[in-house]
């Protein structure tokens, strides 16, 4: 259940751009653990943001709750000005709207890689399956994999099942794309290959949510970082001055370990 009383932690002035992600005092607990605890954040149209922390430190909590994959218990989240509903079939339609890519693919392995990418255009956006196989093919030869469109996910490589879900998410047509942890399944050897499709889509402008454990992509692919600990936003900022010069003990704490494998 939201709270109505919760303001935006920063209210849009009149004829100011509205950020395309807002979320604002969001809080999620899980009976007396606070998974996110007061957390407001803006994601701007065509940035790319980069969320990063230690294991447990809200940071996947946070990237499913924007289209509502984790209920809140109080605050608000808007997508493009509308707020988030709770359910129902405006819930659906806002959702569509947000790209999701998860760790573990989840691809649907009894339909081929061309059906788990047509699926949701054509069921949910009502898209003709002709024009519907038209994008999935144009999406595939996008992220390197036009020759495995009649194969099943089994037959895939864990770094060619998640750039067929980054495909599928992408057919969608969506205002925003969400990855949580997206290499995090991978063996070493295809984290490249998922990345540099990222990265792609960083180039040509999509606005994108990443949580990752990757620092070496946050620094050369994100706009901007944003640091979490237990629950809470810590810092947020350039990836130059976060990672040269972190305004916080527990940044440069989490920065000292990562950094030095």
């Amino acid at each position: 259940m939201s709270d109505p009383d919760s303001a935006p932690a920063d209210p849009t002035p009149p004829g100011a751009v509205v950020p395309l992600v807002r979320l604002s005092h969001v809080s999620k607990y899980y009976g007396a653990f606070r998974a996110l605890d007061d957390v407001s954040m803006d994601i701007r149209r065509g940035e790319v943001v980069a969320v990063v922390g230690a294991s447990g430190s809200g940071k996947s909590t946070l990237c499913r709750t924007v289209n509502r994959l984790e209920t809140i218990q109080s605050g608000t989240i808007e997508i493009d000005g509308e707020r988030l509903p709770e359910e129902g079939r405006e819930l659906a339609r806002l959702r569509a709207d947000v790209g999701m890519v998860f760790q573990s693919f989840n691809l649907f392995p009894h339909r081929t890689v061309l059906d788990n990418i047509t699926l949701a255009p054509i069921r949910v956006r009502g898209i003709d399956r002709a024009e519907a196989e038209v994008t999935a093919h144009r999406l595939l030869e996008r992220v390197g994999l036009d020759d495995q469109a009649a194969k099943r996910p089994a037959q895939l490589s864990g770094g060619q099942a998640q750039r067929v879900a980054i495909a599928r998410a992408l057919a969608m047509d969506p205002k925003v794309m969400l990855f949580d942890e997206p290499t995090s399944a991978l063996d070493p050897e295809m984290i490249n290959e998922v990345l540099d499709v990222v990265k792609g889509l960083a180039a040509d402008g999509m606005t994108m949510l990443v949580v990752t454990h990757e620092m070496g992509f946050a620094r050369s692919v994100a706009d901007r970082v944003v640091f979490m600990d237990a629950g809470r936003i810590v810092e947020s900022g350039a990836p130059a001055d976060f990672f040269s010069a972190p305004a916080t003990e527990r940044a440069r704490d989490f920065l000292a370990k990562v950094l030095s494998h």
